[in-house]
Order: structure tokens, then C-alpha cells, then sequence
């Protein structure tokens, strides 16, 4: 049996369409308590539908109270189902969500179990949870929440309304903006993988960069964020971050990008704005991506892009034994390649050119 989790204030679908700027199909004082998909709904709750065929029969056959849907949605919803319609469902169905689930405002105060340098500056509306150290020189900003075992490093700065849910790390020297959320397990301003050989041995190299994250940016859980090694690493406003992924020393993310778990970008990598990086995405060292590049899950990535759009590498999954036949012939793409190579020579054809990235 599903058990719902109540919304913390309730609304009217009057409420819903003024706050969306649209119009509800049925009666306006009927009020929803929380929010549940399409097939599990109840009629005091809300969901969305973007008209997708795929779903058509789970949308036919909903219960909800009320629905975000498109006009194409509207067209497969039932009669009897209320619906307020927007250009993008999902959208309006988050702008909802935020203000149905919205969390209230810190309370402030410091936990008697927590560790706090004599020269840290906590704001008094900024909250301290349980068995959190935070280290000299460091400063907590105005409504920021700092959960239980949290460790801030000496001249830290945690923005205004950021919070840092819970046993997340900020290092020395890192900088993180305001209205941040950081999952359990983050960690900022770890040590990069520099080394360098003396003899048969590594020798670790010290990281003195910074980790600087602007405003506005979501790290998911037991994702890592090393410093730079001379420079800085930079995540810059409204990026987001999904869970276990690692940013190398001295990477830059621009503005509004967004980056799937499980992905790796090695050190001095650049990624622009807009760009979006799917699961198991890896990027090779010191390359740049330009603005709105967007590379599909589990490629790997080991040259410059610097043309926007979609990019993808890989092999997909494939049935055993059609995959054994194809990665034998792959081993002889050299060598037809220059058997046609020859072959054009013979017959005066002009070589073709890769497109370049």
C-alpha cells in the first residue's frame, strides 16, 4: 500500500491555477492535501500528464484531483478529472510542488553538541545541527541550515539559505553561495590526485586552490568536489549535480549545466554553460566544452567539443554473441581503412574528411 507524504500547507484548485496563471476546469474551492502519479492518485490529490500515447491508458484511468496537463493531455485525461492547462506540464507541476512541500524557514540557533571555532561568525537565524564542527575564521550565512555531522573547515564560507543536509565536508578556504542544497555524503575541497614521480615513488603534490560554487547549486549525495591545485575548481551558478560524481582538481562548470550520476571529469576539464553531461559520462583531462553541448550517457569524452549539440560514444548492449562478431570486426576497421584508402588513390578520389567536433 502506497503511503502518502502530506503536503505541508493544502491549496484550493483555485489556488493551483492562480499560482500557474491559467484556468481550472472544475469547481475552484475543491482543495488538494498532496501529490501522487497518475496511477495512484487519490481525488484529494494532484499529479501531471504531458500527453504522452505511452501513458494514455494510465491517464484515462486516473483518480487525481487534479491534473497539470498540456492541451494534447487534456484531450486524453477523463471529463470528470479537473485539469489546469500550461505550455509545460512538468514545470507547472514543480512550480506547485514548491509551494505545496515548501519547507519552513530556519528556526536558527546552534545545537549544544556542536563545535564551533571562537572566531566562526554564525549568523542568528542560521541553524547548527548536532555534533557539526565548523573551524576557524569561517562564516555561516543569514537562514543557512547545517545538519548533523557536518564538518566546515577554517575559512569557510556557507551562503545565505544554503543547507547542507547532513555528514556533508566543506573544506578550508571553499566558498559556497547561497540557497545551495547539499546531499548527505558531499564532500568540497578534498585534495586533488596530484602527483608527481621522484624515483620509483609518488610523491603527492599540495593542492592549494580553492573550491568556489555560486548560487542556487544542488550536489547530490557522496558527490566530490576536489580544490584546485594552483587554481581554482569553479561550479558557477545554478549548476546541478546528481549523486556519486567526481569534479577533478581545477574543473570549471558553467552556469545552469546539469550532470548525471556516476560521472567523472578529470582535472583542468572546462564545461560551458547550458551543457548537460548524462550518467557515466566520463571527460578526459584538460579539455573544454563549449556552451549547450550535451553528451549522452556512458560516453567518454577525449577531445575538445566545440560545436553546440548532442554527442554520443559507446558501444550499446547488445546480445552476447552478435556483440562477440562485432568487437572481432572492429579489430579489422584499420586495416579496411587503409585498404580503402589505397583503393581511392588507385581510382582518384578525393579523401574524405571527418566532420570535426
Amino acid at each position: 500500500m502506497r503511503v502518502s507524504i502530506p503536503a505541508s500547507q493544502s491549496a484550493t484548485l483555485g489556488d493551483i491555477a492562480a499560482w500557474l496563471d491559467a484556468e481550472v476546469s472544475h469547481e475552484a474551492a475543491t482543495r488538494i492535501t498532496g501529490a501522487a502519479s497518475l496511477a495512484s492518485a487519490t481525488g484529494e490529490e494532484m499529479s501531471y500528464y504531458d500527453g504522452d500515447r505511452k501513458s494514455a491508458v494510465t491517464a484515462a484511468g486516473t483518480r487525481a484531483g487534479l491534473v497539470v496537463t498540456n492541451e494534447a493531455g487534456r484531450a486524453l485525461l477523463p471529463a470528470t478529472v479537473p485539469v489546469v492547462v500550461v505550455t509545460d506540464p512538468r514545470l507547472g507541476f514543480a512550480l506547485v510542488l514548491d509551494r505545496l512541500y515548501a519547507r519552513p524557514e530556519s528556526a536558527g540557533g546552534i545545537h549544544p553538541t556542536a563545535v564551533i571555532a571562537a572566531d566562526a561568525l554564525i549568523d542568528p537565524s542560521a541553524q547548527i545541527g548536532p555534533q557539526s564542527v565548523i573551524g576557524g575564521g569561517s562564516r555561516v550565512e543569514a537562514g543557512a541550515e547545517i545538519g548533523p555531522g557536518c564538518v566546515i573547515g577554517r575559512h569557510v564560507v556557507i551562503g545565505a539559505r544554503t543547507r547542507l543536509i547532513g555528514r556533508v565536508s566543506v573544506l578550508d578556504d571553499s566558498v559556497i553561495g547561497a540557497r545551495c542544497v547539499l546531499q548527505p555524503g558531499v564532500v568540497v575541497g578534498s585534495d586533488g590526485f596530484g602527483l608527481v614521480r621522484d624515483g620509483d615513488a609518488w610523491r603527492r603534490v599540495p593542492q592549494i586552490g580553492r573550491v568556489l560554487i555560486g548560487d542556487d547549486v544542488d550536489i547530490g549525495a557522496n558527490t566530490t568536489i576536489d580544490r584546485g591545485a594552483l587554481d581554482d575548481t569553479v561550479i558557477d551558478d545554478g549548476v546541478k549535480l546528481d549523486n556519486l560524481i567526481q569534479i577533478a582538481h581545477n574543473v570549471r562548470i558553467g552556469a545552469d549545466s546539469a550532470i548525471a550520476g556516476c560521472a567523472g571529469l578529470a582535472g583542468s576539464s572546462e564545461v560551458g554553460r547550458h551543457c548537460t553531461l548524462g550518467g557515466g559520462v566520463g571527460l578526459a583531462g584538460h579539455l573544454t566544452l563549449t556552451d549547450n553541448v550535451h553528451v549522452t550517457g556512458m560516453s567518454m569524452v577525449t577531445r575538445s567539443i566545440h560545436r553546440p549539440g548532442v554527442y554520443s560514444a559507446g558501444t550499446p548492449l547488445d546480445r552476447n554473441d552478435r556483440w562477440h562478431r562485432n568487437a572481432a570486426r572492429f579489430k579489422q576497421l584499420d586495416r579496411l581503412a587503409r585498404r580503402v584508402k589505397q583503393l581511392e588513390k588507385q581510382l582518384g578520389d578525393a579523401p574524405t574528411h571527418e566532420e570535426d567536433s
